[in-house]
């Protein structure tokens, strides 16, 4: 009886090895699915200079989006407040990161890139554009519509 017990325990160490050698070998990625349930939002509103709004809009339009999707963020949406006086000054935007270490590295990404470096200094030509940011990174609820 002692051999037979010896042979399942053999058996079951067999197994638990190779399921943790398995988890150790290259795993096929995250389906989008999959991608998504993990991700993190990132919701930023950039105040501009007065008179500069327009210069921001173009920046990101002609851009800085094409350079966050280069770098790992993706592009939820773009608004700026309806009601004055923020309309004439504000932009508003919604970006999201597979996670939040996943943002940190973009955001260095997109900070050392020689690309956005140029395309900052030739929009600021004429003077600053944003005089604040702000961030704020947040996580969907599990009833939310988007993950």
């Amino acid at each position: 009886m002692l051999h037979k017990n010896s042979v399942l325990v053999s058996v079951a160490l067999t197994a638990v090895a190779t399921v943790i050698a398995l988890g150790q070998v290259a795993r096929p990625a995250p389906t989008d699915a999959e991608a998504k349930i993990h991700r993190v939002f990132e919701i930023r509103t950039y105040t501009t200079e007065p008179g500069k709004l327009d210069a921001l809009h173009a920046r990101f339009r002609d851009h800085t989006m094409k350079l966050f999707e280069k770098h790992g963020m993706a592009n939820i949406g773009y608004w700026t407040p309806a009601d004055e006086p923020r309309a004439k000054d504000t932009l508003i935007y919604i970006i999201a990161h597979a996670s939040r270490e996943s943002a940190q590295k973009n955001w260095e990404g997109f900070l050392n890139d020689p690309q956005w470096a140029k395309v900052r200094d030739e929009s600021e030509a004429g003077g600053k554009i944003v005089s604040k940011v702000e961030s704020v990174y947040v996580n969907p609820t599990d009833f939310s519509p988007i993950h």
